[in-house]
């Protein structure tokens, strides 16, 4: 064959594959402008057809980063043994690299003319997808279908993120409607927002594309690597005493900087990334109105070893009465997931900051605030209260006396309680013991925080040798 002939082909080719245009749009939007560079862009499954998917790296603001997309208008995005091959490859030179992965996630499952090979080539993605967690940050986009094992493979990601018109699920819609349940919901962003799924939903592709360039940028390259820092500006919001954890994050975080992630399941606990003085952390914190849930324990404790694990700071904001009370709860493992947050938390090596707001009681100050077992630093507000009981359990076991003859009980027991918050449960007490680092005003939060981040930022933690520790799963 001439080389002329192959420089036609070659040019044929190119202007084919840029005909075919969703996969190759989408990582365009994705990366930095022309920094896109593809890989195996003439690898073809056993049977002579395309791979169904498209792979390269490029960069995010600046940053290299490997990626691939399925291609669902070539052979539907099958999964082949040759879709896997070029996969794994982008996850083989990340882990050379140091380099984050995005999956952008569009196909109608494997091709099942290829019968054990497609089980197989599952397989390798997941190995590969696993073999990398906590080595480099991972990114799932669900754009189009994603459903059984590749629902499974982009769910293991450290952030998935999900377009509403996507379709994301492990078993087909149309099997719960034949076992005649009601599937209106099956598959949908907002069933997968939910149960917890997905850590965000964008509106379109163009969104989720926006997201997942944000979150990468706040992230370290790599376990090993240094977190990116940022110009700043501080949020000229004024905390008070009775601002809720939400108006405390956004006053403490940089402006424009704060990412909440997974805010439509376990709505007792906030997770989000921020920035604060430029600097990127990971943000937990309660909602007082409401106890803390099985779901709620369950997303922070992923989200604290998520920071862990490419050590972003834990920053955590505490006003809670304690844990969901009932039977139902704690039938349905409620004991378990707080166990699995306390883990997560005691584990954690990298720099940890509480602040108490409001009320920390019994084992929900043990886990998320106290010194002992999780915090470097912690400080309260001065109007806080800290105890090992709830006041108003503290009240009837310890000053039972002191309402013996009250003419109005419930306005005794009222008035009791906030003399024991005031005194025994006083963040002052803690403090004199050592169990508080300092007690602050909640103009002073951001200003304290920033000085403790500053002064932990060459924390190092040598641990006992073991494989893993056994999270209560």
């Amino acid at each position: 064959m001439s080389s002329e002939i192959k420089m036609q082909k070659l040019a044929d080719f190119r202007k084919k594959m840029n005909e075919t245009a969703p996969a190759k749009e989408r990582l365009a939007s994705l990366f930095d402008e022309s920094s896109f560079v593809e890989l195996d862009a003439f690898a073809t499954a056993a049977d002579g057809q395309a791979c169904g998917v498209v792979t390269g790296y490029g960069y995010v603001d600046g940053n290299p980063v490997y990626a691939f997309s399925q291609d669902i208008t070539a052979e539907s995005g099958a999964v082949t043994a040759a879709h896997a091959k070029k996969i794994k490859k982008i996850y083989d030179l990340a882990a050379k690299t140091g380099s984050p992965v995005v999956g952008i996630y569009d196909s109608n499952g494997a091709k099942l003319t290829e019968g054990m090979d497609a089980l197989g080539a599952y397989g390798e993605i997941m190995l590969a997808v696993n073999n990398l967690s906590g080595v480099v940050p991972q990114i799932s986009l669900v754009l189009g279908t994603c459903a059984g094992n590749m629902a499974m493979i982009a769910c293991s990601a450290d952030v998935v993120i999900m377009s509403e018109k996507a379709e994301f699920f492990l078993t087909a819609p149309f099997t719960a409607a034949a076992n005649g349940e009601d599937a209106a919901l099956a598959g949908t962003a907002k069933a997968a927002e939910a149960s917890g799924a997905v850590h965000l939903v964008a509106a379109d592709d163009a969104a989720a594309i926006e997201s997942a360039r944000k979150v990468i940028g706040m992230l370290p390259s790599n376990n090993l690597s240094i977190a990116p820092i940022f110009d700043f500006a501080a949020n000229e919001v004024a905390v008070t005493a009775n601002s809720s954890a939400k108006e405390v994050i956004n006053a403490v975080a940089d402006v424009d900087s704060l990412v909440e992630l997974q805010p439509g399941f376990g709505a007792c606990m906030v997770t989000a990334l921020a920035t604060i003085a430029g600097n990127p952390v990971g943000v937990v914190a309660t909602d007082k109105s409401t106890p803390i849930c099985a779901a709620g324990a369950n997303k922070a404790a992923r989200f604290v070893r998520f920071c862990d694990a490419f050590n972003l700071p834990i920053v955590t904001f505490v006003d809670t009465k304690g844990f969901e009370v009932s039977l139902a709860t704690e039938l349905a493992g409620s004991i378990r997931e707080m166990a699995k947050l306390a883990h997560a938390y005691a584990e954690a090596t990298t720099a940890k900051v509480s602040v108490v707001t409001g009320e920390a009681y019994g084992p929900a100050y043990t886990m998320l605030a106290g010194k002992s077992s999780n915090a470097d630093v912690a400080v309260a507000w001065a109007g806080a209260s800290i105890s090992a009981l709830k006041p108003e359990t503290s009240v009837e076991l310890l000053w039972h006396e002191k309402l013996a003859g009250a003419k109005k009980l419930s306005t005794a027991r009222a008035e009791l309680v906030e003399e024991y918050k005031n005194t025994l449960a006083s963040p002052f007490e803690a403090a004199k013991d050592g169990y508080l680092d300092n007690v602050i005003l909640p103009e002073e939060t951001r200003n304290t925080v920033i000085c403790a981040l500053d002064m932990l930022a060459g924390k190092r933690v040598s641990k006992l040798p073991k494989k893993h520790g056994n999270m209560p799963l």
